[in-house]
């Protein structure tokens, strides 16, 4: 069998840098190819859909792709081994035989055997291609194995002679290999009945953790933005060349570039959807883009940079996300553009194509997505689907507001994230939304009580009735209750509680409850074991009585096996008038728990530090962890601050309240982060606000509180005040924790415990006075 060009090329075409899994795709794509004619003619398939891969399970091993297609003529296997033959229309094929078959098994191994067979050929036919004997004859050896049944059909590659690192990282990554199969053909796998085997695993299709088409957030408090998108935006037909792919620009009768007359009429239509996903992740964020059903490019990111369409350089920088990049993103989409031409290894678009650059505009405008920026350019607000979405979702504070799971206080990022590694692997409660929604709502209705039971301790106490009793000389072991008169009989335990056995009691406390997301988790240690825990929040109105009647913070009921329910009063004076954490004493009720069960020897405060250290990791107290939690709010509230400047026009009123020094570090922090076009704009635009030392916004917001306060960056009264005290008052509540959070934020790395604690506890009470959005 003559193959063309010489073996020496070949062998040049195994240096072309095509990862593993790549060359495993391109000899994926052909049998899918295959598959898709199938289904496109109607013909029956009673065999099915299969591809399956099989590693080498040694160095010296061997790769063997197999699959249940219709197979090949001898004619038609010479011309598919042949480099660079293209026999099918490029527009409709994920890939050819061709060149990627060339390149894929010549970079894997110096040895490749094809066998095919059809139903009801005799036997299987191939061609070896033995790299170290092929000789400037360009002809290759014709195989042929028996074949046992007639009816047997399909295409086996075989590499062999692999090359040890290729062999080596193919042995030790199979999940890996699945994995990102399951991604670049989620589509496919997804929307058509073909299996796809990998070591002999099922491949499954990784689909996107999105939230459902019925969410959506108000902006403003009115406008209603979706947190799914659909796209289908049909654009005018083309003629393409079948031989060669490119389209035409003319009418002509030949192809402008290779001169074939096998010219076609096709659509370009550009088809998917943009949303957001259910949990911020650093990396798996971004927009994934294909062709013919295979991604492209996933988890892209290119659209969230604004590049000036005038050519102007400096502005190429992301704006998703906003300072927030420790965090990470959740903007994803899902978009088919099966007309834009790719490159050759499959792993981009040729971004210079027209196609290309018109599903750009299409799709997140030309103009940038943040307003501020389009506003300063002379650009009309962007309208485009991603700025929709950007403007409605780039903001991750925890509830209804950004869509975020939320344990009352701040997000729950980590365990969301849990969730979708859930969620991929098929657990039931995670494949809807709906246990990222109740998370949602727990968090606004903790949020609410929490706001509410402030309001109340904010009112005098009443006076100690029992104490008050005693003095008079009334019994000591007879309760009184709330407002009865004194002088009067003492009133005992209602009858109701003293008829409650214990069940009906717990049960009356779970009615009234509702439950606290964060400590909803396993708690233990390896030394102790773990239990796993179902905390819930006494309403307001109850209160937390165990089987003596004694009032107590925590109660915990043991369930089946390793279950508990633990229930928290936060009423209870040791969190009304002490402060203590709810945290701190649930780990006390279970480290007694877990002390009998583990026949532990450690003392109390032993067990309550292992618990925490392995159950809770994510409430360290760490310089890294709360110094991005403060640099997160500041990047939040200098985008405030730079919308009341740009609103107001006081930019260089704002910028003069700068001291020298802080001037300069504001200029050398603009160049550090590449805006160097824009220092010669400095206090003529909120620019600065940005890139100035975060003790500077301290001074600035002492300096025009008129400017930030009632409702501007802080919801807090000013202007509306009447007495200076109270206007001093008020700003201050306000500048304290923010002067704690810059500080935090900018020396970070030698805080103490304290410091560390203050500084959160900082960052919570200044989340609650920053102005709402509706």
């Amino acid at each position: 069998m003559k193959i063309t060009p010489s073996a020496r090329v070949l062998s040049m075409l195994g240096e072309i840098d095509f990862d593993e899994w790549q060359c495993v795709a391109e000899l994926v794509d052909n049998p899918f190819d295959d598959f898709l004619d199938i289904l496109r003619s109607e013909a029956k398939w009673p065999d099915g859909f299969t591809v399956s891969v099989t590693l080498p399970s040694s160095p010296k091993g061997v790769l063997e792709i197999r699959d249940t297609g219709r197979g090949m003529s001898y004619d038609r296997l010479a011309r598919a081994v042949r480099a660079g033959w293209s026999g099918n229309d490029m527009h409709d094929k994920l890939g050819l035989f061709g060149m990627g078959f060339n390149i894929s098994t010549a970079r894997l191994g110096r040895r490749t055997r094809v066998l095919t067979t059809r139903a009801g050929d005799t036997e299987w036919i191939g061609v070896e291609i033995d790299l170290d004997q092929i000789k400037d004859d360009f002809e290759a050896k014709d195989i042929a194995e028996p074949k046992n049944d007639p009816s047997q059909h399909g295409t086996r590659i075989i590499v062999d002679r692999l090359h040890r690192t290729r062999a080596e990282w193919l042995r030790r990554n199979g999940a890996s290999l699945r994995n990102i199969l399951g991604s670049v053909y989620s589509w496919i796998l997804t929307e058509h009945p073909f299996d796809l085997y990998v070591g002999g695993t099922r491949v499954k299709s990784v689909r996107h953790c999105r939230w459902g088409d019925d969410r959506y957030v108000l902006y403003n408090g009115k406008e209603r933005i979706p947190a799914h998108i659909p796209i289908d935006q049909k654009l005018q037909d083309g003629i393409a060349c079948r031989d060669c792919g490119e389209w035409q620009m003319g009418s002509g009768e030949v192809c402008s570039v290779c001169g074939s007359g096998n010219l076609t009429v096709r659509e370009r239509r550009i088809h998917g959807w943009l949303g957001v996903q259910r949990y911020l992740d650093k990396t798996e964020y971004g927009i994934d883009f294909l062709r013919n059903g295979r991604k492209i490019l996933r988890w892209d990111k290119q659209l969230f940079t604004w590049n000036n369409p005038d050519g102007v350089a400096g502005n190429e920088e992301p704006e998703y996300p906003v300072d927030l990049a420790h965090q990470g993103g959740r903007l994803i989409g899902e978009i088919h553009l099966d007309h834009v031409p790719v490159t050759y290894q499959k792993d981009a678009f040729e971004y210079g194509d027209r196609s290309w650059l018109t599903a750009v505009e299409l799709l997140r405008g030309l103009a940038p997505l943040q307003p501020q920026r389009a506003s300063k350019l002379g650009y009309p607000e962007n309208e485009s689907p991603l700025a929709l979405l950007f403007k409605g979702f780039r903001r991750n504070d925890a509830g209804l507001r950004c869509l975020v799971p939320g344990d009352g206080h701040k997000p729950v990022h980590a365990e969301t994230r849990d969730w979708g590694r859930k969620f991929q692997a098929d657990v039931s409660q995670f494949q809807t939304d709906e246990h990222w929604w109740q998370a949602v709502l727990r968090h606004e209705e903790i949020k609410k009580r929490d706001k509410e039971a402030k309001t109340a301790a904010s009112v005098p106490a009443q006076p100690d009735e029992k104490a008050v009793g005693e003095a008079l000389g009334f019994p000591t072991d007879m309760p009184t209750t709330s407002g009865a008169a004194l002088g009067a009989q003492a009133v005992p335990v209602s009858v109701k509680e003293k008829k409650e056995n214990r069940s009906e009691r717990l049960a009356r406390y779970e009615g009234a409850s509702t439950l606290h997301a964060y400590l909803s988790r396993s708690f233990g240690h390896p030394e102790l074991g773990h239990v796993k825990v179902r905390t819930l929040l006494l309403k307001h109105g109850e209160r937390l009585l165990d089987d003596i009647g004694l009032h107590v913070p925590v109660l915990l009921d043991q369930r089946s096996g390793n279950e508990l329910t633990a229930i928290v009063d936060p009423e209870h004076a040791a969190f009304r008038r002490f402060g203590a954490d709810y945290a701190d004493l649930l780990l006390v009720e279970l480290a007694a728990v877990l002390k009998v069960r583990g026949r532990s020897d450690w003392s109390p405060s032993q067990l309550v530090a292992a618990i925490r250290a392995d159950s809770l990791q994510d409430s360290v107290l760490d310089g890294t962890t709360v110094g991005a939690e403060a640099r997160d709010l500041l990047a939040e509230i200098r985008e405030r601050v730079a919308e009341v400047l740009d609103r107001s026009g006081g930019c260089t009123i704002a910028y003069g309240h700068l001291s020298d020094e802080e001037k300069i570090a504001t200029e050398e922090a603009m160049i550090a982060a590449g805006r160097v076009g824009l220092v010669g704009r400095l206090g003529r635009d909120s620019g600065f606000v940005h890139h100035m030392p975060a003790l500077a916004l301290v001074r600035l917001v002492q300096a025009s509180p008129e400017s930030f306060m009632d409702d501007a960056v802080f919801r807090g009264p000013y202007a509306r005040v009447s007495s200076p005290s109270g206007k001093a008052l008020s700003l201050a509540r306000v500048t304290g924790c923010l002067a704690d959070v810059a500080t935090l934020g900018t020396f970070a790395g030698g805080a103490t415990a304290l410091q560390l604690r203050r500084a959160r506890l900082s960052i919570a009470l200044l989340r609650d006075e920053l102005a709402g959005e509706g």
